[in-house]
């Protein structure tokens, strides 16, 4: 293969003391990498795990590539550099979609396309393997979404809405036992309305999706239509088909029912014919939109507990005796390194930038929290 081999010595630059420690780390982290996806392999089956493999042997034949370039200045192997290293013990301890997003993030960062002794092949191979990746980790994504976004927001808006109460408040001037008891409410009121807000948006998109979903019992009154009439056809017209089209379909679909009594396996899974008409693709779509809006009660708990979580920071310094400026600056600091770990785990699992993300959920939560600040300290001094 094209990417398996080194370069023809004729078209290849002279080696220099610098190429050769750059290859010796691009092979580094290309055993690194290969490792990482069996690994992955292991916590799978089926199609996953066939398809982590394959990724595994790509990066194989990369290896060989600059062991063949390296020749006898292969030297002792040296391990990966520290991303690819935790990327490798994340695969081993965790697995799943996470360690599938810091993955996909790897592979984006190759730079093969300006790596003057790596193949054109390769180069292409890494760009595909981030699709791939990508492909795989999504699965994952959907699966989690509907309670992961519930629980990302309970916590940004528990971090950000207290902080902002209990500096609006302390910046009024009144005592520390009454920001503690206003944070303590904002707490309870801002978490049970969370809840209780995510339990009726999930729940309404749930019952939404289940009522566009075709009944299953429709395709029991097949048999009976009228065939000259073939109410049939106004199913897969209101799917979008053209009038003749859909009466071509549904006439093929009874004249089969009528000649067997029965719907040919084959059939089904040629053309949409009966059972597909009442339950086939438009539900399998909806069911893949069920799961990756989770459940109502999922959705409920989580966005509950990890709104509590998040509104809990600001109001720990009070309930640890702090007081005045010194708590408030504490319960910032808090506050501050929670959104950027937040932040950057929703850019890890977006596969972007975790940096880019923190940093905007800083901004964002002490720009709104600044604002209650200074509204407390004009309030404070209006009131004075």
């Amino acid at each position: 293969m094209t990417d398996g081999t080194a370069m023809p010595a004729p078209d290849r630059p002279a080696r220099r003391p610098a190429d050769v420690r750059r290859w010796r780390r691009y092979l580094a982290d290309e055993r690194a990498e290969a490792a990482t996806y069996r690994d992955l392999a292991r916590r799978r089956t089926g199609e996953e795990r066939a398809v982590l493999l394959a990724l595994a042997d790509a990066e194989g034949r990369h290896e060989q590539h600059w062991l063949d370039l390296l020749g006898d200045d292969g030297g002792r192997p040296l391990r990966g550099d520290l991303r690819t290293r935790m990327l490798g013990l994340f695969a081993r301890r965790f697995g799943g979609v996470f360690v599938l997003a810091l993955a996909q993030r790897a592979e984006a960062r190759s730079t093969y396309d300006r790596e003057e002794f790596a193949t054109p092949t390769m180069a292409a191979d890494e760009q595909i393997h981030e699709e791939v990746v990508r492909a795989l980790a999504t699965r994952g994504r959907n699966r989690m979404s509907g309670t992961f976004r519930a629980a990302v927001f309970g916590a940004n808006d528990g971090l950000v809405s207290n902080l902002a109460l209990v500096l609006g408040i302390g910046a009024s001037g009144v005592g520390s036992q009454t920001v503690l008891l206003t944070g303590v409410a904002g707490l309870l009121a801002g978490a049970l309305s969370m809840g209780a807000g995510e339990f009726v948006s999930v729940r309404s998109q749930r019952e939404l999706l289940e009522a566009s979903t075709p009944d299953p019992k429709s395709a029991g009154a097949l048999p009976h239509l009228d065939v000259d009439a073939n109410e049939l056809a106004l199913v897969y017209r209101a799917r979008g088909m053209a009038a003749d089209e859909a009466q071509g379909r549904a006439d093929r679909v009874l004249a089969g029912l009528a000649a067997t009594g029965t719907l040919a396996p084959e059939v089904l899974h040629d053309e949409p014919a009966a059972s597909d008409a009442v339950s086939g693709a438009a539900g399998a779509e909806a069911d893949d939109d069920l799961e990756t809006h989770g459940t109502a009660w999922g959705a409920a708990i989580s966005s509950f507990c990890f709104f509590a979580s998040g509104a809990l920071i600001p109001v720990l310094p009070y309930l640890l005796g702090l007081t005045g400026v010194q708590a408030i600056l504490v319960a910032s600091g808090l506050v501050g390194l929670s959104l950027l770990v937040t932040g950057a785990i929703t850019g890890l699992l977006s596969g972007t930038s975790p940096w880019t993300r923190a940093l905007r959920q800083l901004a964002i939560g002490f720009g709104a929290a600044a604002v209650t600040y200074a509204l407390g300290l004009l309030f404070g001094t209006s009131v004075a």
